[in-house]
């Protein structure tokens, strides 16, 4: 168990190991989440961290940590944010996981920057598919490649037998361990689909079945150690002020929409917040609350259910005429705008709120990092879809792209309502977020 220095203690100590690859797809996930299970089961409580905005890899592992999984980024939730959910993880857990993003030096600030800054030791993830020798020279040049990264050891996914082991153990010739060599087994690889993983409650029994075939998968190989534990610096951040004190905020939440950072609700309720949740497929009407939030999703999944709903279509729009507050995010943009067009090229109805359409448009996408520059101030966000929206009104500003000139995307407000493809993060900016669930300022023109 994790242990402190006194009743206030400056530093927390606790085992903690980072799972980063040289790219996406060479099963980190898969991986991390096996390990979960794995020391959950043995009793241990274990805190797993994904790097980077994802919605989906959390929710999967949180189903096999049985712990709140949260989103961490340098730059879009800042290092001091970053340093004290680590902090508290420290105090309570046996085990930190974080899951890395993308390649390990992908990105500004990348996975080896989060790394490095709270000097996690990592643990390398790679397919090693139609390699071998290859495999070493591979992870030895990642190891090389910076010398401020602690590296601890190989994973060698898709390893196929034990000769093939041996040749990736050898040519890393003592250099670095290989912590576990893992047979391709397509029954542990999690489903995925357009936008990534699938999400965790549609599948939640085939994920339980999942994670005890990635225990047994795992085995009892090195990986499955403690790790050595890392210290972690405490970091005092003011609790926020009581902004929505006696706000009730009603937050869509089922099939179609439930990309929702748990730092976002979190904070909603440190700042005096009543959430309400509800299915905009399911429920005939809305919960009687002050403002709404339609979070992103996928609304393309369920936009036949979604669009037969009529008395929830109709709140909203009466909800929306009395220029009470409405928050809509990506996939929440999409159900506010008039029609929608799925993967089928079906057109359904949608709630009309917002003049355009919207369609899929199956693999090409859109995704980075960008602050919102909304009236209230600048929020850090995020973008990652695949749809377009189009005839829709003059937008009232547009994202600030991290490191491009281009403008991002474009951010709407009519009546009180506030839509946009991003994703905001509520904790870089409390005030901002307060402001747009009770009095947005008010489009000019």
């Amino acid at each position: 168990m994790a242990t402190s220095l006194s009743s206030a203690p400056a530093v927390a100590h606790c085992p903690a190991l980072f799972l980063a690859a040289p790219a996406s797809g060479q099963g980190k996930t898969t991986i991390t989440a096996a390990l979960a299970r794995y020391h959950r089961d043995l009793g241990r409580k274990v805190r797993v961290f994904k790097m980077g905005p994802d919605y989906l890899d959390p929710q999967i592992l949180q189903q096999a940590s049985g712990q709140p999984v949260t989103q961490l980024d340098l730059w879009m939730a800042g290092t001091e944010y970053c340093r004290h959910q680590f902090y508290l993880a420290a105090q309570a857990a046996d085990l930190i996981l974080v899951e890395g993003a993308m390649g390990l030096f992908d990105g500004e600030p990348s996975s080896a920057d989060l790394a490095m800054t709270f000097n996690i030791p990592v643990a390398l993830v790679m397919d090693v598919k139609g390699m071998a020798q290859t495999a070493a020279a591979v992870a030895l040049g990642l190891a090389d490649f910076r010398d401020d990264v602690e590296f601890c050891g190989l994973v060698a996914n898709n390893c196929g037998t034990q000769r093939h082991a041996q040749l990736i153990t050898d040519a890393l010739d003592g250099r670095m361990p290989l912590l576990a060599n893992l047979a391709r087994d397509p029954e542990v690889s999690l489903p995925e689909r357009h936008l990534g993983l699938v999400q965790a409650e549609e599948v939640r029994d085939e994920l339980e079945v999942r994670f005890n075939l990635g225990k047994a998968w795992l085995g009892e190989q090195a990986i499955c150690d403690l790790p050595a534990p890392v210290t972690f610096a405490s970091q005092d951040i003011a609790p926020p002020k009581k902004l929505l004190a006696g706000t009730k905020i009603g937050i869509a939440k089922d099939a179609a929409f439930s990309f929702i950072y748990s730092a976002n609700t979190r904070l909603l309720e440190a700042m005096g917040a009543e959430l309400h949740y509800f299915s905009p497929i399911s429920d005939a009407h809305l919960p009687q609350v002050d403002a709404l939030w339609f979070a992103g999703g996928y609304p393309e999944l369920h936009a036949e259910k979604l669009a037969n709903n009529i008395s929830m279509l109709k709140d909203v729009s009466n909800f929306n005429a009395a220029n009470k507050p409405i928050l809509a995010e990506c996939g929440g943009f999409l159900y506010c705008l008039e029609s929608l067009t799925d993967l089928d090229e079906n057109t359904h109805r949608m709630c009309g709120i917002l003049s355009g359409q919207g369609a899929m448009r199956g693999k090409r996408g859109c995704q980075g990092m960008q602050s919102a520059m909304l009236p209230e101030g600048e929020v850090r966000a995020h973008a990652h879809h695949r749809s377009r929206s189009q005839n829709t009104p003059a937008p009232i500003a547009h994202g600030k792209r991290q490191r491009h000139p281009a403008p991002g995307e474009a951010i709407f407000r009519q009546q009180g309502l506030t839509a946009s493809y991003l994703h905001l993060f509520f904790p870089s900016n409390p005030e901002a977020v307060a402001q747009l669930f009770t009095n947005p300022v008010q489009a000019q023109g």
